[in-house]
Formats: C-alpha cells, sequence, structure tokens
C-alpha cells in the first residue's frame, strides 16, 4: 500500500475529505518526528512503540583488503510490535488462529 492508497482508506474510514486524512498525517509524522529528533520514544496503542537507539562506535574489517576502519556512533529508529499486534501477524492476519 503506498502513502496514496493509504490516505484514500484512511479518509473512507473515518468519513474524512482526502486533503484532511492527508493533513492529519502529516502532523502525526511530523509530531513523532519532532520526538525521535529529542532521543524519546513514541508508543502508540494497538500498533506499539518507536524507539531511538544510539549504536556505538565499532570497528570494522574490510575482507578484502584485511584494512580495520572505525564505524562512527550513530542513531537509529527501532519498532516494536505491541503482542497483540505481533501475534495477529503471525496467524496470518486473522487474527483469529
Amino acid at each position: 500500500m503506498n502513502n496514496k492508497e493509504f490516505i484514500a482508506e484512511l479518509a473512507r474510514a473515518t468519513n474524512m475529505k482526502a486533503q484532511d486524512a492527508q493533513k492529519l498525517v502529516n502532523a502525526m509524522l511530523d509530531a513523532m518526528g519532532d520526538q525521535f529528533m529529542e532521543g524519546n520514544a513514541v508508543q502508540l496503542a494497538n500498533l506499539g512503540a518507536f524507539e531511538v537507539k544510539k549504536k556505538m562506535e565499532r570497528v570494522i574489517v574490510n575482507p578484502t583488503t584485511g584494512q580495520r576502519m572505525l564505524v562512527p556512533p550513530k542513531l537509529t529508529l527501532a519498532f516494536k510490535p505491541n503482542n497483540t499486534l505481533r501475534d495477529k501477524i503471525k496467524k496470518g492476519g486473522t487474527g483469529n488462529g
């Protein structure tokens, strides 16, 4: 499902105009992005948690040349689905086994 299809489905499900649904999604993503930039986690009921994690610096070795290189630390975004969603996906999306 691409963004256009998602917005159309959201608009249909909420009886909103497509442009209003797009504004809602944009506002939500902007608010989430602001929280991520501050290093905060965002938890959404019935979905899961988005968390900013710091990867420590590490040394890697180029397998071809054997040269060792230092990879600097970086921040990554991780998602952990809640148990209900995870179980539903494991059961093929049916939710009832």
